[in-house]
């Protein structure tokens, strides 16, 4: 708590305030408005990526409307937003398996190499964000491994879920462990066992390597599930070594600010009942990790100790989301400093907020503490309404604190794909344990050192 108490001393010209015990959760939702209310954010949210894909190549802009280039990421998401639109019954089975080959073909057929220029990726990994309409690199940006990983969480799962007869679903599963086996993780592995942030051919790899906590907890167990060049099983181990454990506003996790650190990767693993080493030694696993990370935030909004506008225990949720500029303003005559893009988060680490709050933060925190989130998702749209409430759903951000208002204009495709994910995996499960039947899942979930739960029965299924 030494450093949060330093943090906040500093953001508040040297008041300090000790954290207030936690409200409590808010009296539960009349059911049938709750249900009627996911019903209409899970459909909204999945035609963003139904209706704003290429359909000749599959894939997903950035961000909408705004005209922007295509991340693989959003890409990933799109992949499993489509068994998710089947089984809610928004497109058919043959419509969403048309989608998913044609966007497996386009980076099956997407150059690959050590070019600058012209090119989609290298290695099996791919470009963060590749032109909308060429398909290749777009500027100058990096291969990124965890860009490539969030797809190939996409890919993954949609080899799973298409597991009938006809010919279409055999290619989806055969496209899908092409794209998978691909994927040279030791060449990435640079410093080994640890691997890069990413690679550019003007440059080669980046100086940083995934360290644990944030999103790669899905990166590490694909690269030590591959069939065709693993990382070193120590690479897991050394992940979490970086790991700082502690406490804040009452919750003891590991800490990561942003919440898509802690939501990430569960949008694919079910972590609920498995541990590895070090969860085994802290008593619990990583769904309850995120869990508490999840109540913290709420907790600081509840606390509020910059005196941002709206925050509380209704209202909350900071996240890499859209912000309404870079630029330092006197409001209410306390100096402010507000941010475009930016990854906003609380945690002992440390604090970033401009009073940005983004819906995705708290929706894709539904699984881990639906008693707090849905009464936060509903507040935001009463309060906001149309503004924030609109054709694919939540818009990605707003700040009340920014003078005059401030309401994003667009939906961002990896914010879109957490939300849609989790609201399913809430009510069905439907991501969680159709990945559970995925034997590279599996393999490399057990390669870290995971036991226990649903692992146990996995692993003794021939």
């Amino acid at each position: 708590m030494r450093r949060l108490s330093l943090v906040v001393l500093v953001l508040l010209g040297g008041a300090c305030h000790a954290p207030a015990p936690a409200p409590g959760p808010p009296p539960p939702p009349d059911p049938r408005v709750a249900w009627a209310f996911l019903d209409t954010l899970e459909e909204r949210t999945f035609r963003f990526f139904w209706e704003r894909a290429d359909p000749r190549t599959g894939l997903v802009p950035d961000r909408w409307p705004t005209p922007s280039f295509s991340s693989i990421a959003a890409v990933g998401f799109g992949l499993t937003a489509y068994p998710i639109g089947v089984e809610r019954g928004y497109v058919t089975r043959a419509e969403a398996r048309r989608r998913v080959l044609t966007t497996l073909d386009f980076f099956l057929r997407a150059p690959q190499g050590p070019q600058a220029a012209g090119g989609a990726g290298h290695r099996g990994f791919f470009y963060h964000f590749l032109d909308m309409t060429t398909g290749r690199r777009f500027g100058s940006v990096e291969l990124s491994t965890i860009d490539t990983t969030l797809l190939l969480g996409g890919v993954l799962f949609c080899q799973s879920y298409f597991d009938g007869d006809p010919p279409e679903e055999q290619a989806v599963r055969e496209k899908a462990e092409e794209l998978f086996r691909r994927v040279d993780w030791r060449w990435a592995a640079v410093r080994p066992p640890l691997v890069s942030m990413g690679w550019r051919p003007e440059s080669g790899f980046l100086d940083h390597d995934w360290r644990g906590y944030n999103e790669a907890m899905l990166l590490y167990v694909l690269a030590l599930a591959s069939p065709t060049s693993a990382v070193d099983e120590s690479a897991w181990s050394e992940w979490t070594r970086t790991y700082t454990w502690g406490t804040f506003q009452g919750q003891a996790h590991v800490a990561f600010g942003p919440l898509f650190g802690h939501q990430y990767s569960h949008v694919f693993l079910d972590f609920r009942g498995i541990r590895d080493v070090y969860m085994r030694g802290r008593g619990i696993d990583y769904f309850e990790n995120s869990r508490r990370a999840t109540y913290a935030q709420r907790g600081y909004a509840a606390l509020n100790p910059l005196g941002w506008k709206e925050y509380g225990p209704e209202v909350w949720g900071l996240t890499a989301c859209d912000g309404p500029a870079d630029v330092r303003l006197t409001v209410g005559a306390r100096p402010r400093t507000f941010w475009t893009y930016s990854a906003r988060g609380v945690s002992l680490e440390g604090i970033r907020d401009d009073g940005t709050i983004a819906p995705t933060a708290a929706a894709a925190s539904l699984p881990f503490a639906p008693e707090i989130v849905l009464p936060a998702l509903l507040e935001m749209r009463r309060r906001h309404g149309g503004a924030l409430f609109s054709t694919y759903g939540f818009i990605d951000a707003f700040n009340p604190s920014f003078p005059g208002g401030w309401v994003d204009t667009d939906y961002l495709g990896i914010d879109q794909g957490p939300m849609l994910a989790m609201i399913e995996n809430h009510r069905t499960g439907l991501v969680w344990r159709t990945l559970r039947r995925n034997p590279h899942v599996v393999r490399g979930l057990r390669r870290a050192g995971f036991t226990g739960g649903w692992l146990e029965e996995a692993a003794a299924t021939p």
